[in-house]
């Protein structure tokens, strides 16, 4: 009976639940559009900002030696600091360690070296442009990347050789590519770690390792603590502040956006189903006194009008929400030239907002309850 007097309720009454209903699909459509949009966001702009390039350093640190004087060393032990890094479970996108020295590129042009494991350099920075090929191997010793500015002082193109000397040892090296990096890396050499640690016979010592870390700015900073707790003493963490700065800042603004729209919408729905209800409820003040002079209980009476407006929201929630993932979808292809994939666990957070909503809204239908029968049997 209680499902019946229900459907008939819902039925008697379509053309103002219509209003009702498009009011929380909207609003559901919205929300779970921008829900969506939020954590896809965090995702995307994380990969952004990860192609700006290293947000973590280690360096040597400063050993204080005395109260108002200290020495900072220039190199640190490869194994023991890489070894400390691969204790920390890492989110790391790449880990690449350097080597710098200044040596003579065919006996004539001082340039500088920059020794690394050059398959990582390319994940850390892949906004490189490269004329020619990558070295995709940090075991190849027979190649090497020069910069755009070391190129054009030493008139290299890909497939040319270069002569490295440092004191009393060389090296030679076919240009893999050369490299346009916007930045002082164009007027460096890079070769793989090993070849550089040869010739300055610094055998396993590196100057620096940077480490691109995949996550957002509280997953950055949770990594570099861990990770300053298992280095050895010689060497310190430092973030790129520029770079997950940003990051944070702008994810921030984005999600205050974001949940204030969503605020305001959900405030909205919530006025269109109370102005519905309430008129709704002037409309039933003759079903209610005819239920309670058969004998009906308020609280069944409400009841069944509380089931109608929760059905009500889920119904509009659900539509609304596999509109809003649609839209979240054709947003993220408009804005960021990709897809943004649905996050199902936004479904059931959706629908429950709107269902509360609804609920919130059907505030005028408690007025019910002082209905008077006789009152309304008298046609007053």
């Amino acid at each position: 009976m209680f499902w019946r007097l229900l459907f008939q309720l819902i039925r008697g009454s379509r053309g103002r639940l219509a209003v009702a209903i498009l009011a929380i699909v909207s609003g559901s459509a919205v929300i779970s559009a921008l829900l969506n949009l939020d954590l896809g966001v965090q995702s995307k702009l994380t990969q952004e900002f990860s192609a700006l390039g290293a947000n973590i350093v280690i360096s040597p640190a400063r050993v204080v030696q005395g109260q108002n004087d200290g020495e900072a060393p220039s190199l640190m032990g490869q194994d023991a600091v890489l070894s400390a890094v691969d204790k920390v479970r890492t989110p790391a996108v790449a880990i690449a360690p350097y080597l710098y020295i200044v040596a003579r590129a065919n006996d004539v042009v001082p340039v500088v070296v920059a020794g690394t494991w050059l398959d990582q350099a390319q994940k850390i920075e892949p906004t490189w442009k490269l004329q020619g090929g990558w070295v995709s191997s940090r075991d190849d010793d027979s190649h090497c990347l020069v910069g755009r500015g070391a190129a054009r002082k030493l008139h290299l193109v890909p497939g040319g050789r270069l002569e490295l000397s440092y004191l009393n040892d060389r090296v030679q090296c076919t240009v893999a590519g050369i490299m346009d990096a916007g930045g002082t890396e164009d007027n460096q050499v890079f070769a793989n770690l090993s070849v550089v640690q040869r010739l300055s016979n610094l055998p396993r010592l590196i100057g620096l390792v940077q480490i691109s870390v995949n996550g957002a700015p509280k997953t950055v900073v949770a990594y570099a603590e861990q990770l300053a707790g298992v280095l050895p003493r010689n060497a310190q963490v430092r973030l790129i502040r520029q770079v997950t700065d940003a990051e944070g800042a702008l994810l921030g603004r984005i999600q205050l956006l974001i949940f204030s729209m969503v605020l305001l919408i959900l405030i909205l729905t919530a006025l269109c189903v109370l102005g519905t209800m309430a008129a709704l409820a002037m409309e039933r003040r003759k079903d209610v006194g005819l239920m309670k002079s058969l004998g009906g209980s308020i609280s069944r009476i409400v009841g069944l009008f509380l089931a109608e407006v929760g059905l009500l929201g889920a119904a509009g929630g659900s539509i609304g929400t596999i509109l809003g993932l649609a839209l979240s979808y054709w947003m993220g292809l408009r804005v960021f030239g990709t897809a943004i994939s649905p996050r199902w666990e936004i479904v059931p957070v959706t629908i429950t907002l709107m269902v509360i909503v609804a609920l919130a809204g059907a505030i005028p239908l408690r007025s019910l309850g002082n209905v008077k029968p006789a009152v309304i049997l008298r046609g007053r």
